[in-house]
C-alpha cells in the first residue's frame, strides 16, 4: 500500500489494482496528482499461496475496507482496473457517503449478482472456470507477457512477470450482490488495445455503469504503465468535473 497526503479536506483517489498484480502499478499516475492518493494492495501478496487460496471476494473487500479506514480521507474516487472492479462495487455500496465517483479503467463490472467470470460469453466461461480448478490461477509467463503487457517494453513486462500473484479462485468465482449507486458520476476508461478485455467486453461493461460517461486511450491492458500521463490527465478531467461535495 501507497499512500500521499491524507489531508481529509480534499476529494482523493483511491486505487484497485487488478489480479495478480498490485498497488506500485499506480506509482508514475500517482505521481502526476496532486491531490490525497492511495494505491490498495489485494491482502496477504507476501503469504504463502496456500494461504492466500483459502481467501474469498468478501476477505478482499474487507482488507480494501480496512485500507481505506487506515488511510482518513473522507472523500475519494474510486478507479478499479480489471478485476478491480468488481470490489470496488460493493465498496461504493458500503462507504456510499464518501465515494466521489468512480473511474473503471479497463475494469470488469459484473450486473449485481454476477462474478468476475460471468461478463464472460458462456463458453469461454464455463472453460476458464475448468482452467482455474485444474491448474491455478497462475497464467503462463509467455499469457502474461503477450496478454496482459502487450504494449509494454520488455522491461516492464518482465517486471510484472517476475511479480505477478495467483489470487484465489473465489476472486474470479465470488459474486458481488452489489450495482454502482443511482447518482455517484462514474466514468469508463477503454482501453483500445486491449488484450484482456476485448473491446466488445468493454461496452458491456459500459452499460453495466448505467449513465457513466466514456473516455479512451490507445493502450493495451496497462495503461498506467504505457499511457501515464493521458490516464493521469483523465483522471484529473473526471475530478474536476465532479459536483460539490
Amino acid at each position: 500500500m501507497k499512500k500521499f497526503d491524507n489531508s481529509g479536506s480534499q476529494t482523493g483517489y483511491v486505487f484497485i489494482h487488478g489480479a495478480g498484480l498490485n498497488g506500485g502499478i499506480w506509482n508514475q499516475v500517482m505521481d502526476r496528482l496532486p491531490v490525497p492518493c492511495l494505491s490498495i494492495d489485494f491482502p496477504f501478496r507476501q503469504a504463502e499461496d496456500a494461504i492466500r487460496q483459502k481467501m474469498s471476494l468478501h476477505d478482499y473487500i474487507a482488507d480494501i475496507n480496512n485500507q481505506i479506514d487506515r488511510w482518513g480521507v473522507e472523500r475519494f474516487i474510486l478507479v478499479a482496473h480489471s478485476i478491480g472492479g468488481v470490489p470496488a462495487l460493493r465498496i461504493a455500496a458500503d462507504r456510499r457517503e464518501q465515494v466521489a465517483g468512480l473511474a473503471a479503467v479497463g475494469a470488469v463490472i459484473p450486473a449485481d449478482g454476477g462474478s468476475f467470470l460471468s461478463v464472460f460469453p458462456p463458453a469461454q466461461r464455463i472453460l476458464m472456470a475448468t482452467l482455474m480448478r485444474a491448474f491455478g490461477t497462475m497464467p503462463p509467463e509467455q499469457v502474461i507477457r503477450k496478454s496482459l503487457c502487450s504494449d509494454l517494453s520488455p522491461e516492464q513486462a518482465a517486471e510484472i512477470a517476475k511479480h505477478f500473484t495467483p489470487e484465489p479462485l473465489r476472486i474470479y468465482t465470488d459474486k458481488i450482490n452489489a450495482h454502482w449507486p443511482a447518482g455517484i458520476p462514474s466514468l469508463y476508461v477503454r482501453l483500445e488495445q486491449d488484450r484482456e478485455l476485448p473491446a466488445k467486453l468493454q461496452e458491456r461493461m459500459i452499460r453495466n455503469l448505467d449513465g457513466c460517461k466514456t473516455a479512451a486511450i490507445n493502450s493495451g491492458h496497462m495503461p498506467m504503465l504505457s499511457h501515464p500521463d493521458e490516464l493521469s490527465a483523465i483522471l484529473l478531467r473526471f475530478l474536476g468535473g465532479l459536483p460539490a461535495s
